[in-house]
């Protein structure tokens, strides 16, 4: 089993920045597939973005040249720093891994660890 635990989020004015963390533990991640996903009020969770093994990364459109995902094996951890936040990007942030792949994934039924969470708000 792998445990992800969010941090780093919080409340932030439209245009600023924050960076979360996802620290794993319980096996080491540097082989797996990371991603982070996002849930707003009353709408389905969606991709933000993934980061393969040998760091490859794809994002969704609208956080494209704003949010940069990264990972540090040393430290079991994944990162998302976000900038230039809007208030469209409110929402509840969530770290997920992939245990069986280790490239690209941005399907969010294929991860098979999440993490409990952690919630960003921008305010306009």
């Amino acid at each position: 089993q792998v445990q992800l635990v969010e941090s780093g989020g919080g409340l932030v004015q439209a245009g600023g920045s924050l960076k979360l963390s996802c620290a794993a533990s319980g096996r080491t991640i540097s082989m797996y597939a990371m991603g982070w996903f996002r849930q707003a009020p009353g709408k389905e969770r969606e991709f933000v973005a993934c980061i393969s093994w040998r760091n490859s990364t794809e994002y969704e459109e609208s956080v494209k040249a704003r949010f940069t995902i990264s990972r540090d094996n040393a430290k079991n951890t994944v990162y998302l720093q976000m900038t230039n936040l809007r208030p469209e990007d409110t929402a509840v942030y969530y770290c997920a891994a992939d245990q069986d792949y280790s490239g690209i994934q941005d399907l969010l039924e294929e991860y098979d660890f999440w993490g409990q969470g952690t919630q960003v708000t921008v305010s306009s």
